[in-house]
């Protein structure tokens, strides 16, 4: 009888996991703008339009303005001995496992002098560590932002290159230009057009599909790969970064193994393990502790 229940119990966890199945997607939703307005707005079409597209998905919903946040002091903590030591732990960590509990995340930003909001940039600042020991390899973002002239442009590139840099596997986006202030109302090209980019996210998330690292993505890693084992454990620097690196299958692939890799960046990845192992004799880094 006690066979019997593993035998349904590895079933049932089977069934689980196959795409469109019983498991249910899970979307985290930051808002990373003061207060609720014109991206916001945007951001609530496309949670409907996820919605649509995935009947049984779940939401979790932050409000960064609520988190009060204070402004990362560069201890070089999180760096040297993990983010559990950054003294803003107790707030950082709750959206850290937000990001671990969710399979996709709808970001949104008003556009601010041709970048993201200082509320949402001290929320990357803090996980900046990330960008030395990437982490969030599975994961799809959706980023929206509006802005009431020009510039938001500036603020997509700012967080596709951050999010992508702390591992996330593909970033999609959404721009609009408002000309308003907490009044807007999309037209229907614009509901149209965030419609089928939220379509092509829920579907990204759905499918659970890999898409192969950038170039400008692989290459920081893979110096990072060389470098970090400077900083390994019994080291004059040592650090979490160190330990991070000599993992014994991070040490020997040129990306996080849930991800494909073509041939030729594989290739690419190891010159420039290479390169960083040569540089990293020279260079290395001393926190102050």
């Amino acid at each position: 009888m006690e066979e019997d229940s593993l035998d349904l119990q590895n079933i049932y966890t089977m069934i689980l996991s196959k795409e469109g199945s019983i498991y249910s997607m899970r979307y985290l939703v930051i808002n990373g703008s003061p207060h609720k307005g014109n991206t916001w707005r945007l951001v609530e079409y496309a949670v409907s339009y996820v919605r649509e597209h995935d009947k049984s998905a779940e939401f979790k919903e932050f409000q960064l303005m609520d988190l009060n946040l204070p402004f990362c002091t560069g201890c070089s903590n999180c760096f040297r001995k993990g983010m559990e030591f950054c003294p803003h732990y107790e707030k950082v960590g709750i959206i850290y496992n937000a990001l671990e509990w969710a399979d996709g995340l709808i970001l949104c930003s008003t556009t601010f002098n041709v970048r993201e909001t200082a509320l949402l940039k001290n929320l990357i600042d803090h996980f900046c560590y990330l960008m030395h020991r990437p982490h969030f390899f599975t994961k799809k973002a959706l980023f929206i932002t509006s802005v009431g002239g020009v510039g938001a442009k500036g603020a997509v590139k700012s967080i596709d290159g951050s999010l992508r840099a702390i591992g996330f596997n593909r970033c999609y986006s959404y721009k609009v230009r408002t000309v308003s202030w907490n009044a807007y109302n999309p037209n229907e090209k614009v509901q149209r057009q965030l419609s089928k980019v939220s379509e092509k996210f829920c579907k990204d998330v759905m499918e659970k599909k890999m898409h192969c690292p950038k170039s400008n993505i692989l290459i920081p890693y893979n110096l990072f790969r060389g470098m970090c084992r400077y900083y390994a454990p019994g080291t004059e620097y040592e650090s979490t970064d160190g330990v991070y690196w000599t993992d014994k299958e991070r040490m020997t692939r040129a990306y996080d193994k849930a991800v494909p890799l073509h041939l030729y960046q594989r290739v690419l990845g190891g010159i420039f393990c290479f390169i960083g192992k040569t540089a990293g004799k020279k260079m290395i880094v001393t926190y102050k502790k």
